[in-house]
């Protein structure tokens, strides 16, 4: 099968998977569908948990709440593709269906990493400016911030696939990943993408550096006013309401990092798929229990969940 070109008429790509041995089939199917179960219906609680208790309206809960809906939409973008293809001996995709999911997996990946960010600066307000923090940290500004951050990720997207669109794909057409990821259908490419991977090194750098940056220089500020705190106790009760967000972006920026800011001769398969079901699978699922387990706000309003559970349970027995 030959792809000529973006409008050709090849019918798509051939996804290899995690693994290419059929008896690892049905055993990854039941791991991976078991985790975006387990994905969905945390990041589900978590939602809930924040709108149902008013003392969770906070700024913080605000971002945590977005940040646990683009997590299901990021793993949904991806997971259920790949345990179709798990259990099918074709594993094909098509050349629109391939870029319409690099552009969702890019936009709600970036998106993830735009509220993480937030989430950074809502804790620097909080720790080194508490007497502004309701000025600084205002429902519109907090709107704001989300909407910028789901537009920039979506221009980010939209240029990278229009940039993806012009290339010519003349050989192989197996892409040695489990979705269309941008490295794996580079290496496709018969086109010189030599100017490809410069911009889109760039454009990376630009778009996933600028939070990731605001992150580092967030969390610098706040070490400095923690270590000017007199007391041990009282350092570690300020530093430890980021405990939860630093794990998570620690999970989140390690295999990113480490997937993307190589250049395209260092891509290696079997060590990038690892990397990459870490942020995209495993980081969103363990991402409600990192926010909940150590987190008392959390912890009551999942009470609150699970008490307006048992009552509408009791009082559908006794109607019936």
């Amino acid at each position: 099968m030959e792809m000529k070109n973006h409008s050709s008429s090849t019918s798509g790509f051939i996804l290899l998977g995690l693994s290419s041995n059929p008896e690892l089939q049905k055993p990854l199917f039941a791991i991976f569908l078991l985790m975006y179960l387990i994905t969905t219906m945390g990041n589900m609680l978590i939602i809930l948990a924040i709108h149902s208790d008013s003392r969770l309206h906070t700024p913080m809960y605000f971002f945590l709440s977005n940040l646990s809906f683009m997590d299901i939409c990021f793993t949904t973008v991806i997971v259920p593709k790949m345990l179709v293809n798990l259990l099918s001996e074709t594993k094909d995709i098509s050349y629109v269906g391939c870029l319409v999911q690099m552009y969702f997996f890019m936009a709600f990946g970036n998106t993830d990493s735009y509220l993480l960010a937030s989430m950074a600066i809502d804790r620097l307000v909080a720790i080194c400016n508490p007497f502004h923090y309701d000025v600084v940290m205002s429902s519109q500004r907090c709107l704001l911030m989300l909407l910028g951050s789901c537009t920039i990720s979506h221009l980010h997207s939209l240029f990278r696939v229009l940039l993806m669109s012009h290339l010519s794909f003349c050989g192989s057409h197996v892409i040695k990943h489990f979705f269309c990821d941008t490295q794996p259908v580079l290496k496709l490419s018969c086109s010189d993408t030599s100017s490809s991977q410069i911009v889109v090194m760039t454009e990376t750098l630009a778009v996933i550096v600028t939070p990731f940056l605001c992150i580092l220089f967030s969390y610098l500020r706040i070490i400095v006013t923690v270590l000017r705190i007199p007391s041990a106790a009282g350092k570690w009760k300020t530093f430890s309401t980021c405990g939860s967000h630093l794990t998570v972006v620690a999970l989140f920026y390690g295999s990113v990092i480490y997937v993307y800011f190589r250049p395209l001769s260092m891509y290696s398969v079997v060590k990038d798929r690892v990397a990459t079901v870490m942020y995209t699978v495993v980081t969103p699922m363990l991402n409600p229990f990192i926010y909940s387990l150590r987190n008392k706000d959390m912890k009551r309003g999942l009470k609150k969940i699970r008490d307006k559970i048992h009552l509408w349970k009791e009082l559908n027995d006794a109607i019936s």
